[in-house]
């Protein structure tokens, strides 16, 4: 899988096992493939090219990942039984009925030797759900250890068994913000967040970003990039201060909503994603909240949205939900997801 972040293709080869009705899993490898300058651009430009363009860089990008996986499968001596693919994301706009992540499957199967799983978001917004998020499922199936999981990644999301219900949805951006301006300053990202740490609060953005619509809309509730630039980007090219302060700033905003929606559970909250690493915004997450913060090892962190994809795709070969309508919004729980054999 990619994610919004765009720092590269991750790459897990996990095991499942089913005892006394509870999955059990293990990742046993794992990697990223950063993307190079050119993959990257081109990515990240991909909502602003013509369809037949588009069609060109999705079976591109499937081969691409082709390359990448049987180079994966044949470092490491595997064998894998199905490879579950969830691809890159150009469009998410769920409320006019669009969906789009690409990696052809048909490119990436011709790389393979096992049967493929791809495209798990498309049926969920076909049956009128939001596309996303789709993890809780494995949230509540692989990590029922904690009463609420949040993932810090180009977006942050939450999922949470509520009177009973499984529910889920995205808080806010968190790295899509971020991470260009850390670019702007030199690095991919601000490592520790220790370019937020040095700068200072500008009240007046922050209460900006705060009062944004989405903020007050109940779940289920989804993000996407095009999102950050009609709503987030128009007002922070507002506003001229420097690139420290800027991430100061955005780092107090995402604490604030990620503690907001936290303040109300109970327990133990796991936190991954590649937030996790920011140390000043784990810091003042921590300092609004109440809630018993866990931070896994460094594999669970960086991993466990792919370890999730892998568990769906094999919920979808063996035919069983993987997405909750509690969580999406659809007309009814479905298994979602294109197989090729």
């Amino acid at each position: 899988m990619s994610g919004t972040s765009l720092d590269g293709l991750d790459m897990a080869y996990c095991v499942f096992s089913l005892q006394k009705s509870k999955w059990l899993f293990e990742i046993f490898f794992a990697e990223t493939q950063p993307y190079s300058s050119e993959w990257k651009n081109r990515l990240q430009n991909a909502s602003h090219i013509s369809s037949g363009e588009l069609k060109q860089l999705d079976l591109e990008y499937g081969q691409y990942m082709g390359r990448q996986v049987a180079r994966f499968i044949q470092k490491h001596q595997l064998k894998p039984d199905l490879l579950a693919s969830h691809g890159h994301t150009v469009f998410h706009k769920p409320e006019e009925g669009i969906t789009l992540q690409i990696g052809n499957g048909h490119a990436l199967r011709k790389a393979i030797d096992c049967p493929l799983v791809f495209d798990f978001r498309t049926q969920d917004v076909q049956f009128g759900g939001q596309g996303a998020p789709l993890v809780p499922i494995g949230d509540h199936l692989l990590f029922s250890d904690f009463d609420a999981c949040v993932n810090i990644g180009g977006f942050a999301n939450i999922s949470a068994e509520i009177d009973g219900t499984i529910r889920a949805w995205d808080i806010c951006p968190a790295n899509i913000m971020m991470n260009p301006i850390a670019e702007k300053l030199g690095k991919p990202f601000d490592v520790n967040g220790n370019w937020a740490r040095e700068g200072s609060l500008n009240e007046s953005l922050l209460e900006e970003l705060n009062n944004l619509n989405f903020y007050k809309e109940k779940a289920p509730k989804s993000l996407g990039k095009e999102w950050v630039d009609e709503c987030i980007n128009p007002i922070i090219n507002r506003y001229v201060i420097s690139e420290k302060d800027l991430l100061h700033t955005l780092v107090e905003h995402t604490s604030q909503q990620v503690a907001e929606d936290i303040k109300n559970i109970e327990g133990k909250v796991l936190f991954t994603g590649g937030g996790v690493f920011n140390s000043f915004l784990m810091e003042k997450i921590q300092s609004k909240t109440n809630s018993h913060i866990i931070i896994p090892d460094k594999i669970n962190i960086e991993f466990k949205e792919a370890l999730i994809f892998a568990f769906m795709g094999l919920l979808r070969f063996r035919n069983e939900a993987n997405v909750y309508a509690s969580v999406t919004g659809a007309s009814e729980d479905h298994s979602s997801g294109k197989i090729i054999n």
